[in-house]
């Protein structure tokens, strides 16, 4: 609680008038009309209004205070944190030659009556490159105990199968390799293609481990390419919508898992497109015999509710084309070359960006000044000028205000005046290079949002963004900066207890949603992050799982920031959390006149809201960590959702959440000081009611 701040004078416009009627009787006592109707009392009031406003100014001066103290130990304000998404172009038709999409291509939402467009800008260029399909393999499962390979030397298996992989682990160190069964070649099916044959894509029964391999005429990173595939309209024994199968292309070292926009074949059961994403990092690999990139259809084992194949498909005929790119994207506009000023040659000197917020993640800050030669001289940005020397071209940005300075001077007790960077010369342009504006929760936006292309680009038919917009932070405000004020000066910038981390790790990852700190034994410490991520609109409050995973680029930012504040000795782990999955299923009883399937909608968004780790928990704020799930509890809340006459049974189940298994049921599901709580795949029967109709 901050302390109590001092009324310098707590008189109001009445109380002055009042003061001066009073006065008057005293002085004047032949003035006897006090009414408002009188002039005089017309200037009483108005001279009182005029008091009155400089007592409300003077009565500022604590907080005014308050601020500079502020400003003093150095605390800004944090700026807000863009969101992020991938956005999608796609063509009008396959092209012959690359389709290049430039660095800060901006795309946004449609403009309302009422909304102003929100502005994204991709942060990478984008070759969307032309790909034919040159070589179709096949390869089986590996035989029992030869799914790996053991490196020279020791360490993590390597994938079975992976391209070029025999020799890849030669003698490491002068290690010979262990051995190990070799992986079983991939068969070349062109000539059966050629020759109008059907080629049978897995063994005749299909075991998990079976691929189909397309080779490209050439790696496509990030491209979205369409695999037109001609199979006969048949069934083996799978749910179309759900087949087993997995779409993956090599990256340099594994086989990294696709995404597929569309699956026309329903898991190869009819002719049809399958639109798959291939990863940033795909690239070239020998594989058949032949060197192109490579992408796979691998079976997998069946998950909960999936059924496998009975028979194998057979290919009849395919082809390859490239029909779109997918870029990353910020909320954020990308400003150009910007002159600030003229350079006054002395120290501490600041300017003034025309646009700010300045938004994280974009292409680095640099200021550049006219050098002697008509050459422009770049000048980096740094966190602060303590380690800056007299000749180092270093500024300062503070990215909530667009300020950007020059060291400063600063003189030592013995005298000196020492020059905490560079001074640029006096009468010189300084100008910035390029910069992105922008940021907050309204960047937030819902799938297909993003659906306006601001730069026109030949042969690109739409734009949209696959998933939705997250990781838009607004920024922090003076009320706030105030309150961490006190825990600044407290902590000084060491990490000592469990608050002191979780502050800390605020304090370098703003659009972090909730940080937990525990103990992890033998002096370390585990600092737990949980990234700001917005339901799925889709349906009951859904949250995907993928949405919660934390960037590398996130988890290596606050890693540093920590590892530079910890006691010496400290062990630091930054990681996510441990999700437990938990899985309820139960049978309701509705009311009469209440719909089945409006309240079993009802119930599962009741369940999903309250099971969540970022919403959920008692009190609304999220799941706590390490607190248990009991029956009870599910029980009590199901009761309370509206139309529920009665809750007949309530059944909970752990689910692993990489497997996508069921565990056996349980009274109350237990989880550790760091693990959170993940609603997966909830039941809800209703009967009683009605069956259809609206509520």
């Amino acid at each position: 609680m901050s302390l109590p701040r001092p009324n310098l004078d707590d008189r109001r416009f009445q109380d002055l008038v009042d003061e001066a009627k009073r006065m008057v009787q005293q002085r004047c006592p032949e003035w006897s009309d006090h009414n408002v109707s009188d002039p005089g009392v017309t200037l009483i009031e108005a001279f009182a209004h005029m008091t009155d406003q400089l007592i409300y100014r003077l009565n500022r001066v604590p907080d005014k205070n308050h601020l500079a103290f502020l400003d003093l130990i150095g605390l800004q304000l944090h700026p807000p944190a863009a969101a992020r998404t991938d956005v999608t172009f796609w063509l009008s038709a396959p092209q012959a030659d690359a389709v290049r999409v430039r660095e800060g291509t901006e795309v946004a939402t449609r403009r309302t009556e009422t909304d102003e467009a929100v502005v994204f800008s991709t942060v990478r260029e984008l070759d969307i490159v032309p790909v034919e399909l040159a070589v179709v393999a096949t390869r089986a499962a590996d035989p029992p105990g030869a799914g790996a390979r053991l490196p020279a030397g020791g360490g993590a298996p390597s994938p079975a199968g992976a391209p070029g992989a025999a020799g890849a682990q030669g003698a490491s160190h002068g290690a010979l390799p262990a051995p190990a069964a070799p992986a079983r070649p991939a068969t070349d099916r062109r000539a059966e293609l050629a020759d109008g044959r059907g080629v049978p894509c897995f063994q005749p029964v299909p075991r998990p481990g079976d691929a189909l391999l397309f080779g490209l005429s050439r790696p496509a990173p990030s491209c979205v390419v369409a695999l037109r595939l001609d199979f006969p309209v048949a069934g083996h024994g799978i749910d179309p919508e759900h087949p087993p199968l997995a779409w993956e292309a090599w990256t340099g070292e594994e086989w990294t898992r696709c995404e597929v926009d569309r699956d026309g074949t329903g898991g190869f059961n009819r002719p049809g497109d399958v639109l798959v994403q291939l990863p940033p990092a795909h690239t070239a690999s020998a594989e058949a015999r032949t060197r192109g990139g490579w992408l796979r259809c691998v079976v997998q084992d069946t998950a909960a509710g999936q059924r496998a194949y009975s028979a194998t498909p057979e290919l009849l005929a395919a082809e390859a084309f490239t029909i779109g790119g997918t870029a990353p994207a910020v909320h954020a506009e990308r400003l150009g070359e910007e002159l600030l000023g003229v350079s006054e040659g002395v120290p501490g000197q600041e300017f003034v960006l025309d646009r700010a917020p300045v938004a994280a993640g974009g292409p680095p800050f640099v200021v550049e000044t006219a050098g002697p030669g008509g050459d422009w001289e770049a000048w980096s940005e740094v966190g602060h000028f303590a380690e800056s020397g007299p000749q180092d071209r270093h500024v300062r940005l503070d990215r909530a205000t667009g300020e950007v300075a020059f060291g400063p001077a600063v003189r030592e007790p013995d005298g000196r005046l020492r020059q905490y960077g560079a001074v640029p010369p006096k009468g010189v342009p300084v100008r910035v290079r390029s910069y992105l504006a922008g940021g907050g929760r309204r960047g937030n936006v819902a799938r297909r949002a993003l659906c306006v292309l601001r730069s026109s680009i030949p042969y690109i038919a739409r734009v949209e963004n696959r998933r939705p917009a997250g990781g838009g932070v607004d920024g922090e405000d003076v009320a706030d900066a105030r309150l961490r004020g006190a825990l600044a000066l407290r902590t000084r910038e060491r990490a000592v207890t469990a608050e002191d981390y979780e502050y800390l790790t605020r304090q370098a990852a703003p659009e972090v949603a909730r940080v937990r700190c525990v103990d992890a034994g033998g002096g370390g410490v585990r600092v737990l992050l949980v990234p700001a991520a917005e339901d799925d609109a889709g349906g009951e409050g859904r949250l995907e799982f993928h949405r919660l995973a934390c960037p590398e680029e996130l988890l290596a930012r606050v890693g540093g920031h920590l590892d530079a504040r910890r006691m010496l000795g400290t062990r630091l782990v930054v990681e996510p959390p441990y999700y437990q999955g938990v899985t309820v299923v139960a049978d309701l009883v509705a009311v009469p006149g209440v719909t089945q399937a409006g309240l079993q909608r009802d119930a599962l968004g009741a369940l999903y809201g309250y099971l969540h780790p970022l919403t959920g928990g008692p009190d609304g704020r999220g799941w706590p960590f390490g607190r248990a799930v009991h029956g009870g509890e599910v029980f009590a809340l199901l009761q309370r959702v509206p139309g529920v006459e009665a809750v007949e049974r309530v059944r909970l189940f752990p689910a692993d959440l990489e497997t996508h298994q069921r565990q056996a049921m349980a009274e109350r599901i237990v989880l550790d000081a760091g693990s959170l709580v993940f609603s997966y795949d909830h039941q809800v029967r209703v009967s009683g009611g009605r069956i259809g109709g609206s509520r």
